[in-house]
């Protein structure tokens, strides 16, 4: 997703009280792209678990940005903050076990001073 500029982008305050701003956009994509309800439930869980990765590293009174590329049945989204001290998150730990089963792929980077997490999802191809 680096190399391709989104299609959708959002800033919002890196706060917790404006996630329900990206889950609601989330859903509207996902639905614009014909997904099934489980597949836009399964999006949203996703990229609320993706954030909750990237904000309790994120740099006071920086925001959040979202990036959202649309293709015919798939999603991807990339969660990016500034932050301090950017950390790879955990691999091992569970928020990203559920992440890993409500994509189809996850990655994610530290790039100088920010933090992003990566995501996608293949409309149907989860069960």
């Amino acid at each position: 997703m680096a190399d391709t500029r989104p299609d959708v982008e959002l800033r919002i305050p890196a706060d917790s009280a404006y996630l329900s701003v990206l889950r609601t956009v989330t859903a509207g994509l996902a639905a614009r792209l014909d997904f099934t309800l489980d597949d836009i439930e399964d999006l949203r869980i996703a990229v609320d678990e993706a954030t909750a990765m990237v904000l309790p590293q994120t740099t006071p009174g920086s925001a959040l940005n979202c990036g959202f590329i649309l293709s015919e049945g798939r999603l991807d989204v990339a969660v990016t903050a500034a932050c301090e001290s950017p950390r790879m998150p955990s691999q091992d730990g569970f928020a990203w076990t559920v992440l890993s089963a409500l994509t189809t792929s996850l990655d994610a980077e530290v790039d100088g001073g920010s933090l992003t997490v990566k995501l996608s999802r293949v409309s149907g191809e989860l069960g």
